[in-house]
């Protein structure tokens, strides 16, 4: 973790807060399942209006366990709404700046959003607030992606994505559903060959889903999450080629019926943008 002295509560105290939680006896065993995820709050944003934007990741502690853990007792938020928005899909490891919740302007620095999730046998929790050590801005995204020094560009603006076509779609098993999205950017920062051919330094399943080198390449990718719902989602390609005019088409399967809320992310490596579609999923016509 890379600490600069004006942003080592938002940076630092994050890493703390996850490492923590481990015992030291086990710190070093990966275990495939079985075990908790953590939720992580990662800082909070000004915006213009007044409020403010909280910002929250987790680590899924599992390496290769990716629980579903519905809003609910056992994924929720207080005080309420339980539901902010929070993923029900869990990927592996640590997946940082995964989603926010915006508070109003007179939410106050003494009164926390807490995020609570039980998994395996275990609740842990994140806590919110506004406390000022713990804002955040771009330089901090930038230090805790890897994607650089915290210093320029600053007139990057956040990449933007829209689906194409209705923003609830269906489907009927064993069927693969085709969403398209268009996406773009500013071209701030430009292209990064070096960081697109980094190599992970703990393997592929360390690593964040939506990984920054994936947009090094152009300066802009799309990626594709199970954000909420059953089954297993396959999503070919995940990360899309970003054709003309920003399009980019992935074919989408699913292993079992019902909703699935699935997220597709702009990536410029600095700001993720995300949007979600919703995908009914019909069972086979002659299924039991």
């Amino acid at each position: 973790m890379i600490c600069e002295s004006r942003i080592v509560g938002a940076v630092c105290l994050a890493a703390l807060l996850v490492v923590s939680v481990g015992s030291p006896a086990t710190a070093q065993e990966r275990w495939n399942r079985g075990q908790n995820v953590q939720p992580v709050f990662e800082g909070w944003e000004r915006n213009d209006d007044g409020s403010f934007t909280m910002v929250f990741g987790y680590l899924n502690r599992n390496y290769e366990e990716q629980p579903i853990i519905p809003v609910g007792p056992n994924n929720f938020f207080e005080p309420g709404p339980a539901d902010r928005g929070q993923p029900t899909h869990f990927y592996n490891r640590r997946q940082q700046f995964v989603f926010t919740v915006r508070v109003p302007a007179d939410w106050g620095r003494d009164q926390d959003l807490t995020w609570s999730v039980t998994h395996n046998g275990r609740t842990d929790y994140a806590y919110g607030h506004l406390w000022p050590v713990w804002e955040i801005d771009a330089g901090v995204r930038r230090l805790n992606r890897g994607t650089g020094s915290a210093q320029g560009y600053a007139d990057n603006q956040r990449p933007f994505i829209e689906l194409e076509g209705a923003g609830e779609l269906e489907v009927t098993q064993p069927d693969a559903i085709e969403i398209a999205v268009i996406a773009g950017d500013d071209g701030i920062p430009p292209p990064n060959p070096r960081l697109a051919e980094r190599t992970a330094r703990r393997g592929p399943k360390s690593q964040a889903v939506v990984d920054p080198r994936k947009a090094a390449a152009t300066g802009l990718a799309v990626t594709w999450l199970h954000w909420r719902g059953p089954g297993n989602v396959s999503f070919d390609p995940q990360v899309p080629e970003i054709g003309e005019g920003g399009r980019a088409v992935t074919r989408v399967s699913f292993t079992e019926p019902g909703t699935y809320v699935l997220q597709a992310v702009a990536d410029d490596t600095v700001h993720v943008v995300p949007i979600n579609v919703t995908v009914n999923v019909r069972p086979a016509p002659n299924a039991p």
